[in-house]
């Protein structure tokens, strides 16, 4: 399942936590790259674990706990720390699948990667190319969000980030191991949440036929969950 969730972070935002990346200073990208990805990927990135980097980290782990579409979507277990990456210049990143476990520099936080995300800090009109281009079953999907929306897709699937031929693209990306492993389990549940939140606004939060639905998605749930 690829989901847009709109607004992770507001305009002010935005500015607030690019104000504080921008002047930083920035590495090459390949220093968290795994040996494949080395290989395709041409970038800058903020070091793993700098004071910008944790600062900004901690702004977006703050938001995403207080957005209720990515809970209900991802489940999170745990939310890898937040990276930080720039490409420009021609830069891009070849097509190419993360990696399953990901572990954080400082050895603090080891996931199992289920799911990828990517939270856009640059104004499509502000650059041209960066389009995040994911392959799934249903096909090939171009990505390319307004500053503060976030695309969050199976860690699974093959895709590449295109040359950027003007300006700069600057965005946040990283991993979520999920309450629920599978993909197809977890989208089954984010679709009964939804009509549960939407037949609450219907029929009222008391109905017999609501508590018994509700009460299925906490049985399956409680059958799919890893803790």
């Amino acid at each position: 399942m690829m989901l847009h969730i709109p607004e992770v972070l507001t305009n002010a935002e935005v500015a607030e936590l690019r104000a504080l990346i921008d002047a930083a200073p920035w590495v090459d990208g390949n220093e968290t790259s795994g040996t494949q990805s080395a290989l395709a990927k041409r970038n800058a990135q903020l070091p793993e674990g700098s004071p910008a980097a944790a600062q900004a980290g901690e702004a977006i782990l703050d938001a995403l706990e207080r957005n209720p579409l990515f809970v209900a979507a991802a489940l999170p277990q745990v939310v890898f720390p937040p990276l930080f990456n720039r490409y420009a210049g021609g830069e891009a990143f070849g097509l190419h699948v993360d990696n399953s476990i990901r572990q954080s520099r400082d050895g603090r936080t080891r996931i199992r990667s289920d799911l990828s995300a990517t939270l856009f800090l640059t104004e499509p009109g502000d650059y041209d190319g960066g389009e995040l281009v994911v392959e799934d079953t249903f096909g090939t999907h171009e990505v390319k969000l307004p500053a503060g929306d976030m695309i969050l897709y199976p860690a699974s699937s093959l895709h590449q980030v295109m040359p950027v031929s003007r300006g700069a693209r600057v965005s946040s990306f990283f991993w979520i191991q999920s309450l629920v492993r599978e993909d197809a389990r977890r989208e089954l549940l984010f679709q009964m949440d939804l009509a549960i939140q939407q037949l609450a606004g219907k029929v009222g939060a008391g109905a017999p036929e609501l508590v018994s639905l509700t009460g299925a998605y906490h049985n399956l749930l409680r059958m799919w969950a890893e803790t």
